[in-house]
Parts: C-alpha cells; sequence; structure tokens
C-alpha cells in the first residue's frame, strides 16, 4: 500500500506539472495576430497602444508569466534574456521563462525522487520505500532532478539559438547576392530587404520582415539594423551593416561593396563546412568521452545500486565525496581540453 501511495503521488504530483504546462502554452496561444506581430520588436520600439477594433476579443496572457515578468522588469539580466529569447525566435517574455524554469525545476525533484525511490519500493517493499525518501541520497537525487530541470530550459532555448544563427550565417551569402540584384534592377535598399523578407525562408526572412516593420514605424535604418545585430550576433552581418552605413553616410556603389562580400562570405561558409567535417570525429570523441561517466553511474544504479551506495554511506562519505568531486572535475577539464582542440575559428 506504501508503494502504491507513493507511486500514486509522484504521478499525482507530475500530472500536476503537465497540466501547469498546458495552461502555461495555452494562455500563449490565445494572443491576437496584431500582438503576435508587435511582440517581435515591441520591446525595443515604444509604440502607443492601438485602440482596439469593435468585436475583436482582448488578448489573453498568461497570469502567473505577467506577473513573473513585472517583478524581474528592470533588473540587469532582464534585457539580455529577452535579446536571446527574441535570437531564438520564442515568443514569450522573460516572466514566461522564469515560470517554464520554475515548473521544469518541480517536474525534475520528482522524477530525481522518483528515479531514487522507485527501485526500492520494487526491490524491498513497502518498508524500504518509506525509509527511502528519508535517505540523503534521495534527497541528493532530487535536488540534482532539480538543478538539472532549472537548467533545461535554458540549455533549451542556447541550442535553439546556436542552431538558428547558424543557419542565418548559411543564408546569408545568398541573402547578399539577392540584395545586390534587386539593387541593380533599381530598388532601393527598403525595398531590397521586403524582398529578402518574401523571396527568401526564414530565419533569414523573418529578421529582415522585423528590420522593415521597424523602419515602417518610424525608426532610423541605423537604429533597426542595430536591433538587427543584437538578435543576430554574428561577424559576417556585422560587416554587412557597417558597409550600409557608411554608404548612407559617404555614399557609393552598394551593390559593388555587397558582391564582393557576398563572395567572402560563401568562402568563409564552405571552409567553416569543411572544418566541421574533419573535427566532427573530434567532437564525437568529447561527447562519448564526458557523458560515458554519467551513463555509467546510471546504469549502475539501476543493475547493482548497493555498488553506487557504497560512495554515500556515513562511514565512506568523506572519501566517496571526495572521489566524485575530483572525477567532476577531471571530466570537465577534460571535455574543456577537447572542445578547445576541435574549435577552430575561420
Amino acid at each position: 500500500m506504501a508503494t502504491a501511495g507513493i507511486v500514486v503521488l509522484v504521478i499525482g504530483g507530475l500530472s500536476a506539472v503537465g497540466l501547469l504546462v498546458y495552461g502555461f502554452i495555452s494562455s500563449r496561444n490565445q494572443s491576437s495576430v496584431v500582438q503576435e506581430r508587435l511582440g517581435r520588436y515591441a520591446d525595443a520600439v515604444q509604440v502607443a497602444p492601438a485602440a482596439t477594433p469593435a468585436g475583436t476579443a482582448k488578448p489573453k496572457a498568461s497570469p502567473l508569466g505577467e506577473r513573473f515578468n513585472e517583478l524581474l522588469r528592470g533588473r540587469s539580466f532582464f534585457g539580455s534574456l529577452q535579446t536571446k529569447l527574441n535570437s531564438a525566435d520564442i515568443k514569450i517574455n522573460v516572466g514566461e521563462f522564469f515560470a517554464l524554469s520554475i515548473i521544469a525545476s518541480v517536474g525534475g525533484i520528482l522524477l530525481g525522487v522518483l528515479a531514487a525511490v522507485l527501485p526500492d519500493c520494487m526491490g524491498s517493499g513497502p518498508l524500504a520505500c518509506l525509509a527511502g525518501l528519508s535517505n540523503t541520497g534521495t534527497l541528493i537525487v532530487g535536488i540534482v532532478g532539480g538543478i538539472v530541470g532549472a537548467i533545461a530550459p535554458n540549455f533549451w532555448v542556447g541550442m535553439k539559438r546556436s542552431g538558428r544563427l547558424q543557419l542565418f550565417d548559411n543564408q546569408l551569402g545568398d541573402t547578399l547576392n539577392l540584395l545586390v540584384n534587386a539593387l541593380r534592377s533599381g530598388y532601393s535598399v527598403l525595398q531590397a530587404m521586403e524582398a529578402v523578407s518574401k523571396e527568401l525562408p526564414p530565419p533569414i526572412s523573418v529578421e529582415f520582415r522585423r528590420v522593415v516593420q521597424e523602419i515602417q514605424l518610424g525608426l532610423p535604418m541605423e537604429t533597426a539594423l542595430t536591433h538587427l545585430l543584437e538578435r543576430i550576433p554574428s561577424e559576417d552581418l556585422d560587416l554587412v551593416i557597417t558597409a550600409m552605413n557608411i554608404q548612407r553616410e559617404v555614399g557609393g556603389n552598394l551593390a559593388e561593396i555587397l558582391d564582393v562580400m557576398a563572395h567572402t562570405i560563401r568562402e568563409r561558409v564552405r571552409i567553416k563546412g569543411e572544418i566541421a567535417t574533419l573535427t566532427s570525429q573530434g567532437m564525437a570523441t568529447g561527447y562519448a568521452i564526458t557523458g560515458m561517466p554519467f551513463a555509467l553511474v546510471g546504469l549502475l544504479a539501476i543493475v547493482n545500486r548497493p555498488y553506487i551506495a557504497e560512495f554515500f554511506k556515513p562511514s565512506n562519505q568523506p572519501c566517496g565525496w571526495a572521489m566524485l568531486t575530483v572525477a567532476l572535475i577531471m571530466i570537465s577539464i577534460g571535455g574543456f581540453v577537447i572542445k578547445k582542440i576541435v574549435d577552430i575559428e575561420v
């Protein structure tokens, strides 16, 4: 009975976290089309609120996320975190991201406690199951699960942002070709960027559409391009924006300048691809060597739990914790060295 009660309690907690996530996402999907369009750059442009048309439902926001957003507004990390979310093209604000991190942390704690207690429940009976809840190892696993859950949203944003920036850099050469052809056909710079927003696939079309919208709302082109560079911190894009700003001040043949840059950027992308191919084995080796100890510990915790429990026994805790700490330090140093070896800048 105790085993069933604990399993039901953990499953109920996970279900509650799932319902919170579902309600969080559902409230975001109820935003109007106007809010979705203006929300992409409302953080950069202060626009007076427009009158709501008759018959249009007022958009509903996430109450929990809006509350956190008001509490965190003005903090030092608020602007940088919102910029990262914009770079990853994630349509949530800082408060909603903070709420999502809390939900993920609670879910990680519940999963960690379940993973630590369930083997004892299934193998030794209800008394061992109850004793496992007060065990130091269960507490540690729960804390680790909470930390992993809190870090998971940041890791997800970082992965999505990195992939989007990489895709943007790969599309930049074709974008410059389209800009050059449009300028030589008699288009203005704004019309050429609008053509890019219509003809090319995301993410570069999305970012140039934001630039065009900001300019149409009254921002100077230099400011709109600066916002683009803040969302997309790319060296190649920095060169392009610098060339466009200088051309607007001193004049010159912008099409010819962008044509030369397009050739240089395409060569850099090609060289980066060759380097990534040559270093892929080293990267895979680094991931395998870094992740293998953690996978081995997890496997032994399932197959031979008393063996892993030796590290956490009161009589062995000083030596056990020292060994685990040294192992983590050595794994971190090894992963850092391998990353520096295979990370070649062009």
